[in-house]
């Protein structure tokens, strides 16, 4: 197989210079038929099948061996046969294979394919923008799930010609993350720029462009540009003017959009909801063409390539070993892999959101989200209850209040400001030794608990109103109140 820088110029040679495949081949010095292969075909990542070849598996040695082998470990060691006594036995019953390909499939088994289950675990230049030229960059916010913080990383495009923009948030922005957000939004698009500038991003860019040279890509972001077929364009180092524009719209999309952070269930979630708002924001009159920018989008996607028919895999592969706990490194986190150390190494195959773990043989020993997905940071209620407490008045205002979980929002939403500041200073002291979901589940528990107030007599949820069952049963009157 070619380099795939080699590859991306053949690539380049066809679709954007529309070369012959004789041209090509002579240019770039390879066979035709190699040309020919490079510059029509598509190159789609494949996952590699770990399939179990030779004949100890495709024929009926193997399962003989298998069962002699689980027959053996019954027996004390020095009644075990050994592999030369296998091989012969094996040869007794029509076996025309090696010597060696019997004592391979034994070692196999040994490191626990197939015994697993018995073995335990071990001054800038003002640029011009045609149409279907894009711009993308990464910008950090965040959001609210499950009452805690988590950062987004909004990977955003923005083309210029019509002011329009797209984006994906996720969990980081590594290779992964990043091809799978630029399909994600090219689908979302209709169809894919032709040109795309980005800055020295590590999910895409070796080594930075510089002013005697180009910059160097990497093999698996070339793979998916040739795929699509657009071409890169890359910034100068420490020129972010060069691509102002996304710039821009990272800003615009933040501070219009997901601030305050909005309250999301998943990622795709909030995937819709910033679509929606920039669909409507579409709807807005272009600042100098004085067009409608979906019109204008409508327009430029004239000039756009069509997305290709076959789907594009985004996944990352590598060998790994596990430690003597079972346990390899994801996202710079341990991660117990069941039965890892029973192998030499293992098949790590990462995708934006998940991962898998595959033994040598094609076993696929785990499966999980990957560790970011599930990384979170508390909100600070012990110091935001405690600037409300001295502005009690500002509690239905706050950002923070759509945050408040269901049974502490409805205790807090009453309009005596005197029980209110009593209710925050009673939340104040349990977020001491209590986190706010802890007070959540407990909070009817914790309730019983609570002192009685002494002052403002305003009836809430849960307060017992004791007038009504003073009604029902003749009181008198002393000093001009009831008595209980």
């Amino acid at each position: 197989m070619l380099a795939m820088t080699k590859i991306n110029h053949i690539k380049t040679l066809r679709n954007h210079e529309d070369v012959s495949i004789n041209e090509i081949a002579n240019r770039a010095q390879v066979n035709w038929r190699t040309a020919k292969k490079y510059a029509d075909e598509e190159q789609v990542p494949k996952e590699k099948q770990m399939a179990r070849k030779g004949m100890m598996y495709e024929e009926h040695w193997g399962e003989i061996v298998t069962d002699w082998l689980i027959e053996d470990r019954k027996l004390k060691l020095k009644l075990r046969r050994k592999n030369k006594t296998i091989f012969q036995q094996l040869q007794g019953h029509g076996f025309e294979g090696s010597y060696r390909t019997v004592c391979y499939f034994i070692a196999e088994w040994k490191e626990g394919k197939n015994n697993s289950e018995e073995i335990k675990d071990k001054n800038s230049e003002r640029l011009n923008h045609p149409p279907a030229e894009a711009q993308v960059d990464f910008g950090i916010t965040e959001a609210v799930k499950d009452g805690k913080f988590i950062d987004v990383h909004c990977l955003v495009m923005s083309l210029p010609y019509s002011n329009a923009a797209l984006t994906v948030p996720l969990p980081g922005e590594n290779q992964e993350c990043f091809l799978y957000g630029l399909k994600k939004i090219f689908e979302r698009l209709g169809g894919v720029p032709r040109k795309l500038r980005i800055d020295n991003l590590k999910a895409a860019v070796i080594k930075a462009r510089d002013k005697d040279g180009e910059a160097i890509f990497t093999d698996e972001f070339l793979q998916f540009a040739n795929f699509y077929r657009f071409e890169i364009q890359a910034c100068n180092v420490r020129k972010g003017n060069e691509k102002g524009h996304v710039e821009n719209k990272v800003g615009y999309v933040r501070y219009n959009f997901v601030t305050p952070s909005p309250i999301i269930e998943s990622y795709e979630d909030l995937t819709n909801i910033l679509n929606e708002k920039l669909v409507q924001d579409r709807q807005r009159i272009h600042y100098s063409k004085e067009v409608r920018i979906q019109e204008l989008l409508d327009e430029e996607m004239n000039h756009a390539l069509a997305l290709p028919e076959e789907d594009y895999p985004i996944f990352k592969e590598m060998k790994v070993t596990a430690n003597k706990y079972g346990e390899i490194t994801i996202d710079s986190k341990k991660e117990h892999i069941p039965k890892g150390y029973n192998f030499s190494y293992l098949h790590l195959v990462l995708y934006w959101d998940r991962y898998k773990v595959v033994s040598p043989y094609g076993e696929i020993l785990h499966s999980d989200f990957r560790p970011y997905m599930n990384k979170s940071r508390n909100i600070p209620w012990l110091s935001i209850m405690r600037a409300w407490a001295s502005k009690p008045r500002s509690v239905p205002y706050s950002r923070y209040n759509p945050y408040l979980p269901g049974r502490i929002a409805a205790y807090l939403n009453i309009e005596s400001l005197t029980l209110r500041k009593e209710r925050l200073h009673w939340l104040i002291n349990l977020l001491i030794n209590h986190d706010m979901e802890e007070i959540n589940e407990r909070f009817y528990d914790l309730l019983q608990h609570q002192p009685e107030r002494i002052s403002d007599s305003t009836s809430h949820p849960y307060d017992v109103d004791w007038s009504k069952y003073d009604l029902l049963q003749p009181s008198a009157k002393e000093d001009g109140e009831q008595r209980i």
